[in-house]
């Protein structure tokens, strides 16, 4: 393979530009290879409770070469391999099936029959199926496909034509002819569900970054012909946390059972059970964290003895959210950290504050700021042609394909950002209160009915928990509209900020504390991390107003009344009143791809209280006593 190359940021090794995602540069397309292209020099990237969660030994972010060094440094990045190999000139219209060794270093691929040496275009179309696998669209069996003499139908000359007929328009007007014995074919249909099985291809059970020695995959699936700018090319299966500390004041021996527990190996240790091999996985954590083996088993079957065997609620994902929940309610059990600095603030609001901001202060439970916080972004893998479901296959949905496609990953391509960000928790009785009302629950249950039938709802419930609560669809949304409103006040874009709810339900036998809150944060790498104006907006008297002008805000959109009478939006009517006017965001900031999102539980009308309906009416009332009539 020869040395080529491009400029990538740091943090689109992940996304969108990760393991198996496309990348169009200046007219040329290339696709990420798998983590195997990596040089061991890749930097290491500390998180023990994501890594525990995913099962890793750990995670490595692609190195950065400094700025005007990039022509004298080895290759120490990941690996682009050029795809689709399937090129064309614009002028002359030949088509070149493209080999590495024709690479010129700096250089973009040209045509050497054409005058001026024209850049040579990529294929438009590409095949991928269900199980992850994407390759090139054999284009000469395509152009023979409709060959009607014997001597087109056992052409196996691999020089063919992308040509323009002016008699028609669309898909139908571009043809693949063969330059031989001009058999050709149009790309209309190109697209339907199973064409490309009518034609006789079948998936080759291969990624492009595959070598000759490289053994593919046996597959079953369908292949199914996508445009290779198409959004269902790649669903990444992206993972974060934020770094929190051990909290301050922990016995020793709470410290040594923290350790342990974040071990890589624990998740192992624990579903291994009493087989033999839990001997092994013992001693070598006992070893790695320096407590004696009789520590790591007692700690093991106290843990095991406290779950009472698996349920919901023992998941790794709740794991997560249960410390930084904790982290948040007690900033104050959390000092001397270098990446996890918060502080415990208020909405500043007295009683000659106006009616609104007094109606706001009863909901409201907590306010801190976070002026210094560092989240991990992990990618596991990703799939193709439909999101994937789950693990379950049965239920529908693509295959996850690992980022080491080749064998079982033992770390993870990531990359840590640094930000700042406002967490906010509403009151626990008050919303528990608000949740008993019969219209509330019965209006969630009808959301909770389209979860239950949605491909995505192993995801979700991985977020929302084992029961839809209606505070967790309430504070999505007022997460979303938070957002907006921020862009707005703070000077960050919307597409800078990111989210995390909690609002988590738990089994009911667990002893976890009930979640009702959202953490607003910046989630750009770069100049865009920490540049206070989040903190800001987070301290008084900036944050009660930026809350009433969010709520006041959510009243309108521009697609009422369809958006407000809405009974299902978007896909599988995961949504009801929220639409693109008024609540959605840019994928990169909703952690569950804005779904489960209704207006009508944040504000309420007519038939259903929302949780902040009251304060909305203050404001009304407010607005119109000020207004002078003549």
């Amino acid at each position: 393979m020869r040395d080529i190359r491009r400029k990538v940021r740091r943090a689109q090794t992940i996304v969108p530009f990760g393991v198996g995602g496309i990348i169009d540069l200046r007219g040329e397309s290339f696709v990420a290879a798998d983590i195997r292209s990596w040089a061991a020099k890749g930097e290491r990237v500390e998180s023990p409770r994501l890594a525990a969660k995913l099962g890793v030994e750990g995670f490595r972010s692609a190195p950065v070469i400094p700025s005007g060094k990039a022509a004298y440094a080895t290759r120490i990045g990941p690996v682009y391999v050029r795809f689709p190999k399937w090129l064309f000139c614009p002028q002359c219209r030949d088509m070149q099936l493209w080999r590495p060794d024709r690479e010129v270093r700096d250089k973009q691929p040209t045509c050497m029959r054409c005058a001026g040496k024209p850049q040579l275009a990529p294929m438009r179309f590409i095949q991928v199926c269900r199980a992850g696998h994407m390759a090139d669209i054999d284009w000469r069996r395509w152009a023979h496909s409709r060959s009607e003499s014997h001597a087109q139908r056992q052409c196996q000359v691999r020089r063919l034509r992308f040509v323009a007929t002016p008699e028609s328009s669309g898909l139908e007007a571009l043809r693949v002819v063969c330059a031989v014995c001009r058999a050709g074919r149009n790309l209309a249909g190109i697209s339907q569900k199973n064409i490309l099985k009518q034609t006789g291809l079948r998936c080759t059970g291969s990624h492009p970054w595959h070598s000759e020695v490289d053994e593919a995959d046996p597959c079953e699936e369908t292949p199914q012909a996508v445009q290779r700018g198409a959004s269902n090319v790649y669903f990444p299966i992206v993972h974060s946390a934020i770094d929190i500390p051990a909290p301050a004041g922990l016995s020793e021996e709470d410290e040594l059972s923290q350790n342990v527990v974040n071990h890589f190996l624990w998740p192992d240790f624990i579903s291994a059970g009493d087989s033999p091999i839990a001997d092994s996985y013992k001693v070598v954590i006992a070893s790695k964290c320096g407590v004696p083996v009789d520590f790591v088993e007692s700690l093991g079957r106290r843990i095991a003895g406290d779950a009472g065997g698996p349920s919901a609620a023992d998941d790794s994902d709740d794991d997560l959210s249960i410390a930084e929940w904790a982290a948040f309610s007690a900033p104050e059990s959390v000092s001397g950290s270098k990446t996890f600095s918060v502080r415990r603030t208020s909405l500043g609001i007295d009683h000659e504050d106006p009616g609104s901001m007094q109606v706001l202060t009863t909901g409201i439970s907590a306010v801190v700021v976070a002026d210094r916080v560092r989240e991990v972004r992990a990618l596991e893998g990703f799939s193709r042609y439909e999101p994937s479901s789950g693990e379950s296959e049965e239920d529908g949905g693509g295959r996850v394909a690992s980022v080491n496609t080749h064998a079982r990953a033992q770390w993870l391509p990531a990359v840590e950002t640094y930000g700042e960000g406002i967490f906010i928790a509403v009151d626990e009785e008050r919303v528990s209160s608000w949740e008993r009302i019969p219209s509330v629950r019965e209006w969630t249950r009808r959301i909770e009915r389209n979860l239950n039938a949605s491909f995505k709802a192993d995801r979700l419930r991985s977020k929302s928990g084992p029961e839809l609560l209606p505070r967790f669809v309430m504070l999505h949304t007022l997460a979303h509209h938070f957002i907006r409103q921020l862009s707005y006040d703070s000077g960050y874009n919307a597409a800078s900020l990111r989210e995390r709810v909690y609002a988590r339900s738990h089994a009911p036998d667990s002893h976890f504390p009930p979640q009702a809150g959202v953490f607003i944060y910046t989630a750009a790498g770069d100049a865009e991390g920490t540049l206070g104006g989040l903190v800001r907006q987070g301290q008084q008297p900036n944050l009660a107003e930026t809350l009433i002008r969010l709520l006041e805000s959510a009243q309108w959109c521009s697609q009422d009344p369809l958006c407000a009478d809405s009974t299902g939006r978007s896909l599988a009517n995961l949504n009801r009143a929220a639409c693109h006017a008024c609540t959605l965001l840019p994928e990169t900031c909703c952690e569950i791809d804005n779904s489960l999102l209704d207006r009508t539980l944040l504000i309420g009308d007519d038939e259903i209280p929302g949780f902040f309906r009251e304060v909305v009416r203050a404001a009304i009332e407010e607005s119109a006593g000020a207004v002078d009539l003549p």
